[in-house]
């Protein structure tokens, strides 16, 4: 069953709003015989913060899965996905990573108001009041994967981890320098409204966007001996004010792609439940960080963490904008 081209742009317009590591959108489709081929774009990748591929993978699989759903509410479902093993690259930079089959007939979805609403959420969150608890709570029973830290002792311990691996990398000149590479810290950037992480998305005011480019670039080593490089770039404040941290686990061994579908789930499951989030993503890289974070909260042997969420109600009224490519170019 092939939807029209007019369908699957709607679809795939959906689709595309599922998250992607750095906004970087590697996803590309190509229809054939008996519904579609998944690619990833290699050119856009993160080598030195991702060097194995596991989150442009992970990334990937979220894409299917914001198609899956988006399919449903169009009366398409998945009749099957093969993921394809060892693909050659093209000359186009394209990666075949997996062949979905289509068929008529929708399934379970998500409300359409729950994807359009989940974003992140960089600032701060408001006081945590009885919703806000109640919201946690529900977001307790509704995953097995995610462990829920609601301790305040606890979810301090983990600002401060926060900041040391943030800072543990960002003294990484390569990877501060393919960090700014994917900022579009400028409206005047060319690729401002259509993808990487622009300063609207990351909450920053213009003066704050400007500076960044400096705390990031050049003013760094500088900044970092006299201990204000830390300083600048802390985030302990806003993670302290969360209602709890949500720590994603999944089995070891797991396929980055077939993750990503689980944690886009996960992420979708967390704005049901009344929250907003903000992914602290450092602590899932970070080996120090991560075998900490196992340790400290009982993640069962044989699991790994995938990624760290903080998580409230928002202080103010969150507006949601979208910086994605073009729908059209996602269809090749």
């Amino acid at each position: 069953m092939r939807p029209s081209r007019e369908t699957l742009l709607h679809i795939l317009a959906e689709a595309q709003l599922a998250p992607s590591v750095h906004n970087v959108q590697p996803a590309r489709w190509r229809l054939n015989d008996d519904g579609l081929l998944l690619l990833g774009d290699t050119r856009r990748t993160i080598p030195i913060a991702d060097p194995s591929g596991r989150d442009w993978r992970l990334s990937l699989g979220a894409q299917l899965e914001g198609f899956a759903i988006a399919a449903a509410r169009h009366e398409v479902r998945l009749a099957g996905v093969t993921p394809v093993a060892a693909a050659a690259i093209g000359r186009d930079g394209l990666e075949a990573i997996a062949r979905v089959g289509l068929d008529s007939g929708g399934g379970e979805t998500v409300p359409p108001q729950t994807v359009s609403g989940r974003a992140t959420w960089r600032g701060d969150f408001a006081e945590i009041d009885t919703a806000a608890n109640e919201a946690v709570t529900r977001l307790s029973s509704l995953r097995r994967d995610c462990v829920v830290v609601a301790s305040r002792p606890a979810i301090s311990a983990i600002a401060r981890l926060f900041d040391t691996a943030s800072m543990h990398f960002l003294r990484q000149t390569d990877h501060r320098a393919e960090l700014l590479h994917w900022m579009r810290l400028s409206r005047r950037h060319p690729s401002y409204a259509t993808d990487g992480l622009n300063a609207e998305a990351m909450a920053m005011a213009p003066l704050e966007a400007w500076a960044a480019r400096l705390v990031l670039g050049p003013l760094f080593r500088t900044l970092d001996s006299i201990g204000l490089a830390a300083l600048l770039t802390s985030e302990a404040g806003k993670t302290r004010s969360a209602a709890a941290i949500v720590l994603f686990h999944r089995p070891d061994l797991e396929d980055a792609f077939e993750t990503g579908r689980h944690f886009y789930r996960a992420w979708l499951d967390i704005e049901r439940a009344g929250l907003k989030a903000c992914p602290m993503s450092v602590l899932a890289d970070w080996d120090v960080s991560r075998t900490q974070l196992l340790r400290d909260h009982a993640i069962p042997a044989g699991r790994r963490i995938i990624g760290v969420f903080r998580v409230g109600v928002p202080k103010g009224s969150p507006v949601i904008r979208r910086f994605r490519l073009p729908v059209e170019s996602l269809l090749v």
